[in-house]
């Protein structure tokens, strides 16, 4: 089954993102190589069947711009009952969750190593997700760059389609411009729902990250922000 919707035509001249060439650890190596085949997703436009993938039917949850994967392999060992799907284009980062999900022996991730936009359009069935994470993406600090940001209108109506009712989606950034931004933008989708009023507290699901526990403590700002579809 194939569903390219009209209705998202995302193609972008502005991506929100940059591939970057990164040195790969012989651990990252060692575990694309072992662990690439059977949980790495290609991409493909077409439907994926979760339960197929997973061999269980469990809630989704779909992960956009893991970085270098900590947050999600410790997000997936404490919420057995939940399968994730991380999308993340720079390979190390690939490498670097493949190798803890080896590690800490995790069976509830699956890996795509493609542009997000893509995968949500054709590979992302409609109201199929419980939940949406995107956690630090680049906050494009330059005005000039201000449009190459993830969370922008049209992602986040794409978002919510996939999203099912109740489903949530949580955003997090240590860059204040970004966040009112996104406060804005999340705000003004009425498919969405403000789980706060405003900000919200940070969900005991998301571990701190070592460059944001530095942050924290030399006075730095994290903003979380969780919503979700449906009416209040």
């Amino acid at each position: 089954m194939t569903f390219s919707d009209p209705n998202f035509p995302l193609r972008r001249s502005v991506r929100s993102y940059v591939v970057r060439a990164g040195r790969m650890g012989p651990g990252q190596l060692k575990a694309l190589n072992e662990l690439g085949p059977s949980l790495l997703q290609p991409y493909q436009p077409e439907a994926l069947d979760c339960p197929a993938l997973f061999g269980r039917s469990a809630p989704v949850v779909l992960e956009i711009g893991f970085g270098m994967g900590d947050a999600t392999a410790t997000i997936a060992q404490t919420m057995p009952g939940t399968d994730f799907i991380g999308v993340e284009v720079h390979e190390p980062g690939v490498g670097a969750l493949l190798k803890q999900i080896g590690e800490r022996a995790l069976t509830n991730i699956r890996v795509i190593q493609h542009d997000a936009v893509d995968v949500l359009e054709h590979m992302i069935a409609p109201q199929s997700l419980a939940g949406v994470h995107v956690f630090f993406p680049d906050p494009w600090h330059k005005l000039k760059h201000n449009k190459r940001r993830l969370i922008q209108a049209p992602l986040v109506e794409l978002l919510v389609s996939r999203l099912q009712a109740g489903g949530y989606l949580h955003c997090a950034t240590d860059w204040e411009p970004y966040a009112v931004q996104m406060l804005e933008v999340l705000s003004a989708e009425k498919g969405l729902h403000n789980t706060a009023d405003g900000y919200a507290p940070k969900p005991d699901y998301r571990p701190l990250t070592k460059f944001e526990n530095r942050g924290l403590k030399l006075g730095h700002g994290v903003w979380d922000l969780v919503f979700r579809a449906g009416a209040a």
